[in-house]
């Protein structure tokens, strides 16, 4: 086996492991839900089909981003479960937001097996982990637990169309034909 092929393969070994053991990612579940949107949207472009599993997720996130706020407002006792449902809310959310990416490339044909995917769902954690700072910021500024509930649903959402837009930026200036560069003018 040729040296470039044995660290293709490896690289390959690296992602699936990276993706759905570390991740815990499905990818039955991906190429599910992608095949459902092409069945039920069937003269839709790639572009449309992806903002239909954007605004699920948003209403998703909406719902999930503020509820994980939710115990600090009870005094005392929310304080507890506030880390808890932190930790879960977070979690779940990230993972949705991951599922997201890898739908939309595959709607726009990509390999989700690519290490390719890697580097980019190393950014939707990271767009994630930051859309999970704004409402603790808003807790820790205002004191007003309801404040860091309206944020963190605002945030979460914010996050979702964010990560959704930027994905099918990325996947359309891949597929796109490339553009015809005219020949430098004589003179």
């Amino acid at each position: 086996m040729a040296v470039g092929q044995q660290q293709a393969s490896q690289q390959s070994l690296f992602t699936d492991d990276f993706f759905y053991f570390i991740l815990r990612l499905r990818k039955s579940r991906i190429q599910s839900v992608v095949a459902r949107v092409r069945r039920m949207y069937p003269d839709e472009s790639p572009e449309q089909q992806a903002r239909r599993l954007i605004a699920s997720t948003k209403a998703i996130s909406f719902a999930a981003g503020g509820v994980v706020h939710v115990p600090s407002i009870i005094p005392g006792f929310g304080i507890v479960y506030e880390g808890v449902g932190f930790v879960a809310g977070t979690s779940i959310l990230t993972r949705m937001h991951l599922y997201l990416v890898l739908e939309i490339a595959l709607l726009f044909g990509k390999d989700i097996d690519e290490s390719e995917r890697v580097k980019e769902l190393a950014a939707v954690v990271a767009a994630c982990a930051a859309s999970v700072a704004a409402p603790v910021a808003v807790l820790a500024v205002s004191l007003n637990p309801a404040f860091a509930v309206a944020t963190g649903a605002l945030a979460a959402t914010a996050v979702s169309r964010a990560i959704g837009e930027s994905a099918i930026r990325r996947y359309q200036r891949s597929t796109a034909p490339e553009a015809a560069v005219p020949a430098p003018a004589k003179g």
